[in-house]
């Protein structure tokens, strides 16, 4: 796969990030997202990365060609476009998870407002000459005093959030 290619490539030829980013002109975050696939370089620049570690860029994304095709800069493309293709499934299914998953803090978090809201402070009733029960009580009324006063702010940071997210 191109990310792969480009790091054993890049640690091949003895180069640091830093170093190939020099020689290639762009900053170094460029070459990591290459190398983590979070980005893949455009055609002109896998020419020049080809040209760099003298390898061909039929090698480079991961596959080796029986025929030489006549129009390489095509065929870059073509395989670029699937490649991008893959990225943007990869972002989106992240994407998908992210939201399920600040959903579930978002439900959680109201469920446990109501919860504790139901409740109405049983510790109050408690006997607070046993040690444990004070300690207990103590514990679950400043949970509960600290939680009541951040739960609304919680609930409408992570709605804001999904709502970004699946506007995106």
């Amino acid at each position: 796969m191109l990310k792969d290619n480009l790091k054993t490539l890049r640690k091949n030829k003895g180069l640091s990030q830093e170093e190939l980013s020099i020689k290639l002109n762009v900053v170094r975050q460029t070459i990591s997202k290459w190398e983590t696939g979070l980005s893949v370089p455009d055609a002109e620049m896998l020419v020049k990365i080809s040209e760099l570690f003298e390898t061909p860029v039929n090698e480079i994304l991961g596959e080796n060609l029986e025929e030489k095709e006549t129009n390489d800069l095509k065929v870059i493309s073509e395989k670029l476009e699937v490649i991008n293709d893959q990225l943007s499934k990869i972002q989106k299914e992240k994407r998908k998870r992210t939201i399920t998953f600040l959903t579930i803090i978002d439900i959680c978090v109201i469920s446990l407002f109501i919860l504790l809201a139901l409740l109405n402070k049983p510790y109050r009733s408690w006997d607070y000459n046993i040690i444990e029960w004070a300690i207990l009580g103590t514990f679950w009324e400043s949970f509960e005093w600290i939680f009541m006063r951040l739960a609304p702010i919680i609930v409408i940071v992570l709605t804001t959030i999904i709502i970004i997210k699946k506007n995106k």
